[in-house]
């Protein structure tokens, strides 16, 4: 008895990952078994589950423990990380309370699908080997593809979460490969024998050839150029807060991910990656930039900026440094709290109780709610990088971290693309304050979404002023993945 004990792994390191596990499927039980839908209250102990996790989550503080035959791995980054992605699938779940009794998707398993979906997120940020990479990214992409099709009497959301489910299906295939030609060229699939076996710096073609693999399933998960098509056409159809939980989430946990594979098992092959990110960073700053220009829907916009800002936050990736890296987790932070705040007017633009998407519905928007316009449009210059707001220091610390590292070209890139994205940012802003009206929008936004976009416009406009714990948070996390 005592040598079958002693080959259990340590439960410790993956507590909060087995709370929300057994949370989650105690709340589909009760659900399931409650005759009248309990979808309100079920939404609620879903966030509450979260802030949980979060509070286990921020208990283990800095240590760096693994276990399960080191496949699972926990480090300041990973708790920073896990804390994002925890934040912004509870911000999900609160803008969607209303819509979802609005929409006639009023079904207990839609709380439930993205507890699931956070729970494959945080699991995969801990991944230290490519099996336990794909367990998590594939409970985090199936728990999407279902609540992207959620809307059942809606052909557009069918038809999203189908494009979703199709080319989703093949990034993960592409993953597998990757993974197999990795396997097969190093003998492991574990991150630290993978950097061993290549420490000397000299990869096979082989190996190449499957890291890209790997990187091109990831820059699916991100929605990075050239793997960005499923983007526009998947946020506009899916309903409006999946496609705010799209947007965010799992865009910070797979983000994660690429950086934990790149600097964890692939730091010998630095130079060969550098420059597929480099290359990904650009092609997804430019199409971010001039694509959304013609756009007309807030959602396709929206999805093009998400393509955009995922480029500026690969900058830092590029720079391969700790200042990057820090770089990269402010970015993230600041991008999770903005994006809520947009989100939270989109979910409140209803005219005679149908929700409309398109950017001329804001027109006027000044003279019947001047505190929401107000808020958008500093989320707006923010989103654009204009100072001193929060969108400024986080794209400041990705391009001087790039500079740093001799990455003048990349930077002078992400400047003038950046310039060229504050031109559709500021439409907006021209739409709702110099724009005839038209006809007003329904009664004010309840009192969820009401709450979320003060939270994230305060965030955004007094950042400036005690950014000190975001920074040191960051830098800590940033230091534990490269000391």
């Amino acid at each position: 008895m005592e040598t079958a004990a002693s080959t259990l792994p340590a439960f410790g390191p993956a507590l909060p990952e087995i709370v929300l596990a057994v949370g989650t499927l105690f709340l589909l039980l009760v659900g399931a078994f409650r005759k009248v839908s309990p979808t309100r209250g079920i939404s609620w102990a879903v966030v509450a589950l979260f802030a949980l996790v979060a509070v286990l989550v921020t208990g283990q503080g800095d240590i760096h423990a693994a276990t399960f035959g080191g496949m699972f791995l926990i480090d300041p980054f990973t708790r920073f990380i896990k804390l994002l992605v925890l934040l912004a699938a509870a911000l999900s779940v609160i803008m969607s309370v209303t819509y979802i009794r609005r929409e006639n998707m009023d079904r207990f398993e839609f709380p439930i699908l993205i507890a699931l979906a956070a729970l494959g997120m945080i699991m995969m940020v801990s991944s230290n080997s490519l099996i336990a990479l794909y367990l998590g990214l594939e409970l985090q992409s199936l728990s999407i593809y279902v609540i992207a099709a959620f809307n059942r009497d809606s052909a557009r959301s069918s038809e999203a979460g189908l494009k979703y489910f199709v080319l989703g299906a093949l990034s993960s295939g592409m993953l597998l490969y990757g993974s197999s030609l990795v396997y097969g060229f190093t003998g492991s699939v574990d991150y630290p024998t993978i950097a061993a076996a290549i420490s000397t710096g000299h990869a096979s073609v082989g190996l190449i050839f499957g890291l890209v693999f790997i990187l091109a399933a990831l820059a699916f998960k991100i929605s990075a150029v050239p793997f960005h098509m499923w983007t526009p056409d998947v946020y506009e159809g899916a309903p409006t807060p999946v496609t705010a939980l799209m947007a965010s989430a799992p865009k910070v946990a797979a983000m994660a991910l690429l950086i934990r594979v790149l600097f964890t098992a692939f730091p010998g092959i630095t130079p060969e990656w550098k420059q597929i990110i480099v290359f990904v960073s650009i092609a997804s700053m430019v199409l971010g930039a001039f694509a959304a220009i013609g756009q007309r829907n807030i959602k396709r916009l929206m999805a093009y900026s998400s393509i955009g800002h995922m480029g500026y936050v690969l900058v830092g990736v590029a720079a391969g440094t700790v200042e990057g890296l820090r770089g990269v987790l402010i970015y993230l932070a600041i991008y999770v709290v903005m994006n809520a705040g947009v989100f939270c007017v989109i979910l409140a633009m209803r005219r005679s109780g149908e929700q409309v998407e398109s950017i001329e519905d804001l027109a006027g928007l000044s003279r019947s709610r001047p505190m929401v316009s107000f808020l958008l449009a500093m989320l707006m210059f923010s989103l654009a990088g204009i100072p001193p707001l929060a969108g400024f220091f986080a794209k400041f610390y990705v391009f001087m971290a790039a500079i740093k590292a001799d990455l003048y070209l990349l930077s002078v890139i992400g400047v003038l693309s950046s310039v060229v994205g504050a031109y559709y940012y500021l439409r907006i802003v021209k739409v709702m304050y110099f724009d005839e009206p038209a006809q007003a929008l329904d009664a004010p936004m309840s009192r969820e979404l009401s709450i979320v976009l003060g939270l994230s416009g305060l965030f955004t406009l007094f950042f400036f002023v005690y950014p000190a714990p975001l920074i040191a948070s960051a830098e800590a996390a940033a230091a534990a993945l490269l000391p």
